[in-house]
């Protein structure tokens, strides 16, 4: 399976914008699933399973890996998607969808920062990272991750989704630290 789409169609985008399609795309990487197996395990009916499992197949985010014929005659078509991680191109993100593209990003920074606080706390230091300083890290993040991302297009890989995650926001923040708007910064939180 390929690393990574940068995903660059406003359309498109907009679909990976619905939270159950990111669970959908999430689970499937881990393992292909039919839509039994999705309704299950996102709590959904079979019917609106199916609904986002035709808009995730038109989209061309994922596709059926095999099919076999299930303990009842019924066919079972196991889907997964057609990349581990799929991340949006912010300059693409209609501008509605920023918000919530954001939020996420947002979730994530903290949990980067989440380390650093407990490094420097563990050694004795005391760091404070301001809310807008949250936001901006987040939107700055937004703007130059899909260009880290972009070199992983084209590779195959059985990397767990989790670790190329991390992997392209580290290096994202790598580059980031040597900006001179981020120098300052960075020092704070890795004294």
């Amino acid at each position: 399976m390929k690393a990574v789409k940068v995903v660059r169609d406003p359309a498109t985008i907009k679909i990976l914008a619905d939270l159950v399609r990111k669970e959908i795309l999430r689970l499937t990487a881990i393992k292909p699933l039919t839509e039994t197996q999705l309704a299950e395990k996102v709590l959904l009916t079979k019917p609106s399973m199916s609904h986002h499992l035709r808009t995730l197949l038109k989209a061309g985010l994922i596709k059926i890996t095999k099919t076999r014929v299930g303990p009842h005659g019924i066919l079972e078509k196991y889907y997964e998607p057609i990349a581990k991680l799929f991340i949006e191109d912010w300059e693409k993100v209609p501008p509605g969808l920023k918000r919530y593209f954001l939020h996420s990003h947002m979730e994530r920074v903290r949990g980067m920062l989440s380390v650093f606080y407990l490094i420097a706390e563990s050694q004795g230091q005391k760091i404070e990272i301001r809310s807008e300083e949250v936001e901006k890290l987040a939107q700055e993040i937004a703007k130059r991750v899909a260009v880290v991302a972009e070199k992983y297009e084209n590779i195959e890989t059985d990397v767990d989704r989790e670790t190329l995650l991390i992997k392209i926001y580290s290096e994202t923040l790598k580059i980031m630290k040597t900006e001179i708007e981020w120098r300052n910064f960075f020092p704070k939180i890795t004294k």
